[in-house]
């Protein structure tokens, strides 16, 4: 009995593509490098010339895509005036709160850190309220931004299984 190991590989990266993907909308998991990292992982083991350009292909689009979605999340809050350090605060209480309350915790923590932040700096309601809205904009927008490079990762790998 021959056991084919392209073919497990193939499910192997395609589960791991999955779950990058989910980790990429939830949040919990560092999903464009997971989906980056199996597409590479992919490439690498094929020894092809096909394969070692996808992998370099998947390295190059994982590290555009993060430094493009600090770039926009970074751009969209000067523009609102959220400051770094309100970020920062929020980004810890997140941690915190991940550890604190599971699934939500870190949604929650990282909201009323970036509220409390701001309204300590302000003593405004209103303005806290809309410096949070900002940040979670500017999350979203990472988030968006982060799917989008897992996506075109995605795509050049499934282009490459179709061309082998």
């Amino acid at each position: 009995m021959t056991i084919d190991w392209a073919a497990e590989l193939d499910l192997l990266v395609t589960v791991l593509v999955v779950v990058g993907l989910v980790g990429v909308v939830v949040q919990v998991l560092p999903g464009a490098f997971l989906v980056g990292g199996a597409v590479t992982l992919w490439g690498a083991l094929q020894g092809t010339g096909l394969g070692w350009t996808v992998a370099v292909v998947a390295v190059l689009l994982t590290a555009a895509g993060q430094v493009v979605k600090y770039l926009v999340a970074g751009r969209h809050l000067q523009r609102s005036g959220v400051r770094s350090s309100t970020l920062a605060w929020g980004a810890v209480a997140g941690v915190v709160g991940f550890f604190v309350v599971p699934v939500v915790g870190l949604f929650l923590f990282f909201v009323g850190a970036v509220f409390l932040v701001e309204w300590l700096r302000a003593r405004d309601t209103r303005t806290a309220w809309r410096a949070t809205v900002r940040a979670l904009q500017a999350t979203g927008l990472t988030i968006l931004v982060e799917l989008a490079t897992a996506m075109l990762v995605v795509g050049v790998w499934v282009v490459a299984l179709v061309a082998r």
